[in-house]
């Protein structure tokens, strides 16, 4: 048999048939048809599951994927042998003219080291593991596009992230019993809810990045959502006043969308594009890996989760690192909050195992990958191919792990409940940790807009602070919501000891920034009130002296546009992280207590 006769053009040798063993990761001969032969992944057609039944893919010429044509299955697998690493270099015979093959549009450039090709194309590891697979499953583009399952984003994203702009992805872990095994957690004709939520803040400038955990058990208000139907009709979803945050995807025929619009209504932050799990998510992919490395300050026996280890590390795959990230009666307080912290260090491992030499550098580990990435996934219609996520994953992959800060959004128990199962929002830390994520501030080390002013601007900050009782200061209303000013009188005046402050109605004209006008003797009064309410130094505008209503020498404080409310922080630049943020970074191995 020739090479005609296998399907590929006739002035190319048989030597050309090499062929990916994902078994081994290793490239073999393919010989005549008398030899054995290693089976090698071919694309599959799309297949139903859950939500990411409706792609709406087209089909091309011939049938499902073009099998039909004669010859188009081996066209297709030389392609994904030639594509990967360390594939031989083709030998002609000496005869043949010097052209490039059939489907090549030119001479191929030379080949980059192993090592440096394999991290160029996993860059993506920081996107929580499947944007790093999805970009090493370029190997085979084509049957891993057919792996993907996508639904409609339903207008409720942006359209997609952008290259020069800061990325934000929703992260959803649904409690969906679907895949094998799975039945045996209970609940299995659930239609699943948001059971475990990420919002993933990557920097305009890729240098850090934020995952913030939104708890399951949270009140929120869930919005109208208009949804596309498996049809294609659309039809709008009530919204609900009052619910936990869970309830916004699978819940009365609800679907990823309307989480993601819940999100913004949330945290007023609109995500890019969003990314479902199902539970053989966490299985498959730590089972790729080898195993993901945990730790536990204490034995652990949870029944419920079907949990067992003893106190120290372990490497945890497959059904037993599914129960790691299940766990929550055994650990903490007992609540979905201690579970967050197990699925935070379980993330943060991960990834240190992904960005490990010994994965980086293991085709076989990177074809695993590859396969449990765009297995264990339903994306949004903006990120439905391989291509989509590669582009997303190159630019997550700029990012060093140490600069990835895990968050949980702060909350506290509900007053509404005489014994609290539901959170509420931590008001003031809440609006303060989501105008950080909007104002692209890292988490890990906390921008200082100090360094970028001038001189003598910064210099306004630096020097000694009055005590709070001896700051006197009028505060004006100039664009912020109504009420501003007296709300802020009460908090000044009830939870920070400033008891010479007045409220003295509207500004003259609107401002977009809250500004502090004061005398040059007041110098060290409104370093005070800027240390209080968080203003930077170009918030702060020396100025002639004014008098209060009682005649008495007064500052003036007026609420702009930027002002969101008392407590909160007004420059979020130039602010902490809350410690009710609860937050950890990606490099650090933390044990589950």
């Amino acid at each position: 048999m020739d090479a005609q006769d296998r399907g590929r053009a006739d002035n190319i040798d048989p030597a050309d048939q090499w062929v990916l063993n994902p078994s081994t990761g290793e490239y073999e001969l393919r010989l005549g048809p008398s030899a054995a032969q290693s089976p090698v992944p071919g694309p599959r057609g799309p297949r139903g599951r859950g939500a990411g039944s409706a792609r709406g893919r087209s089909t091309p010429p011939g049938g499902a994927s073009g099998r039909s044509r004669r010859g188009a299955p081996e066209r297709e697998t030389a392609d994904r042998e030639t594509s990967g690493p360390d594939v031989p270099p083709q030998r002609r015979r000496r005869s043949a003219p010097e052209e490039p093959p059939p489907g090549r549009r030119g001479r191929r450039p030379a080949k980059k080291s192993k090592a440096k090709k394999v991290l160029m194309w996993t860059g993506g590891t920081m996107a929580f593991v499947v944007l790093a697979t999805g970009a090493a499953g370029y190997l085979y583009l084509q049957h891993l596009n057919d792996n993907i399952d996508s639904v409609s984003d339903d207008g409720a994203s942006t359209g997609g992230f952008s290259k020069d702009k800061a990325i934000n992805i929703l992260l959803i872990g649904t409690d969906k019993r679907t895949g094998s095994g799975n039945a045996n957690y209970g609940d299995k004709d659930s239609p699943g809810h948001a059971d475990t939520t990420i919002l993933l803040h990557v920097a305009k400038d890729r240098s850090n990045a934020t995952a913030l955990s939104i708890p399951r058990d949270l009140i929120v208000d869930i919005p109208d959502c208009p949804t596309e139907q498996e049809d294609g009709s659309k039809k709008i979803i009530p919204g609900s006043v009052g619910v936990r945050f869970n309830e916004s995807l699978g819940q009365s025929g609800r679907t990823p969308s309307c989480a993601m619009r819940t999100v913004t209504e949330l945290t007023g932050i609109t995500p890019d594009n969003f990314m479902v799990a199902d539970f053989n998510a966490v299985k498959t992919l730590s089972s790729a890996v080898g195993g993901v490395e945990v730790c536990l300050a204490k034995d652990i026996d949870d029944p419920k989760s079907h949990l067992k280890l003893s106190k120290g590390t372990h490497k945890v795959e497959g059904e037993q690192a599914l129960a790691f990230v299940r766990t929550r009666y055994s650990v903490g307080t007992g609540g979905d909050l201690s579970r967050i912290g197990l699925q935070q260090q379980f993330l943060s491992a991960l990834m240190r195992q992904l960005k490990s030499s010994d994965t980086l550098t293991s085709p076989s580990k990177m074809i695993k990958l590859a396969e449990a990435g765009t297995e264990a996934l339903t994306v949004d219609s903006q990120l439905d191919s391989i291509n989509k996520l590669k582009d997303l994953g190159l630019e997550l992959g700029k990012l060093n792990v140490k600069n990835l800060t895990f968050a949980t959004v702060p909350v506290k128990d509900n007053p509404a409940e005489k014994t609290p199962v539901t959170v509420v929002l931590q008001e003031e830390s809440a609006q303060q940790v989501f105008d950080m994520v909007q104002n692209d501030v890292s988490f890990t080390e906390v921008k200082n807009n100090k360094k970028k002013e001038k001189a003598a601007v910064a210099a306004r900050l630096k020097g000694e602070k009055a005590p709070a009782s001896e700051v006197r200061v009028r505060i004006l209303n100039g664009g912020a919501p109504a009420g501003s000013a007296q709300e802020t009188l009460s908090w000044l005046q009830v939870q920070q000891g400033v008891t010479r402050s007045e409220n003295v109605g509207n500004a003259p004209e609107s401002l977009k920034k809250t500004t502090l006008e004061y005398a040059p003797d007041q110098a060290d009064q409104a370093r005070r009130l800027a240390d209080i309410l968080g203003l930077s130094g170009s918030a702060m505008k020396p100025g002639e002296s004014v008098t209060n209503t009682q005649g008495v020498p007064a500052m003036t404080l007026t609420l702009g546009k930027d002002f969101k409310g008392a407590g909160v922080k007004v420059d979020a630049v130039t602010a902490d992280v809350p410690d009710d943020a609860r937050k950890s970074t990606a490099d650090k191995v933390e044990c589950a207590k």
